[in-house]
């Protein structure tokens, strides 16, 4: 988190410049006494965060000049909880101090800014989320491609509504991989949709394999969980109106069991080892 008199800066430039413009803005922060507890270097420099940040070009927002600072700090980058958020706040008396005295200094209560920082961790994480997954099939994909002469199939690169990502076939062997991917050292949490289980439950060549990709999204690890483990993490749903879509697994090391050991009849002499 920035500073708190960076802090207390951007908001009143965020506040003050539509009406007020940059020039009059900078004579008002050096000159009024109600703006002297902060100097003109500490508002110059929560201006050039501001414009960094892209919150100078950002006036059109609906949320309140203290909540869209306090979603750029959270943006900016070197909030180190910040990813793991998930995991170590799951009630706002669980705010680490730094957010917690932001949102102080920007007007916040302890339950805004829990509130902000579950909603921009979920945008933030459902684009990562995205481009990892996809980087992980495709990887898989082509590293299956050159392991073995089965056919292989990408099929959600055409859709998503089949349940898995990748076909496998050779004769009458067959496997229907969903893949989940991810660049985490220190976990692997995994989200299973409704349809996903579903085909689980129905299809017995479904697999689910695990890949733990590089920074560069190549992949340096490849693991196969059970079905029979999953079904006992699941949820019930218990009444008639309502039925959960997504389910977030974390998964332990041990139940992921190294590569794709149900593919072995059919890789090649010379196939990747991580298979």
């Amino acid at each position: 988190m920035p500073p708190d008199p960076i802090l207390l800066a951007a908001v009143r430039w965020v506040e003050k410049l539509p009406a007020n413009g940059l020039a009059r803005c900078r004579a008002l922060f050096t000159t009024h006494p109600e703006y002297s507890d902060i100097s003109p270097t500490q508002y110059d420099a929560a201006y050039r965060w501001l414009d960094e940040c892209g919150l100078l070009h950002d006036s059109e927002d609906a949320l309140s000049d203290g909540r869209r600072v306090f979603r750029a700090a959270l943006l900016a980058g070197d909030v180190h909880w910040f990813l793991d958020a998930d995991l170590y706040v799951r009630k706002p008396a669980e705010l680490p101090i730094d957010a917690g005295r932001a949102a102080a200094i920007l007007g916040l209560s302890e339950l805004q800014a829990y509130q902000e920082v579950h909603a921009v961790r979920g945008k933030v994480d459902a684009v990562e989320r995205s481009r990892i997954g996809t980087a992980g099939e495709t990887a898989l994909a082509e590293l299956l491609s050159s392991s073995t002469a089965a056919k292989i199939e990408h099929v959600a690169a055409h859709s998503d509504g089949y349940g898995y990502d990748i076909a496998v076939h050779a004769g009458l062997r067959s496997l229907y991989i969903e893949t989940k991917a991810t660049t985490r050292r220190n976990r692997l949490t995994i989200f299973l949709s409704r349809r996903e289980y579903e085909e689980m439950q129905h299809n017995p060549l479904w697999q689910l394999v695990v890949l733990r990709l590089t920074d560069e999204l190549t992949i340096n690890a490849i693991g196969s969980v059970a079905s029979s483990w999953i079904e006992t993490q699941i949820p019930d749903d218990r009444g008639p109106y309502g039925r959960w879509e997504s389910c977030r697994i974390d998964v332990p090391a041990e139940q992921a069991a190294s590569g794709i050991p149900r593919l072995a009849p059919l890789l090649s002499p010379a196939a990747s080892p991580l298979l």
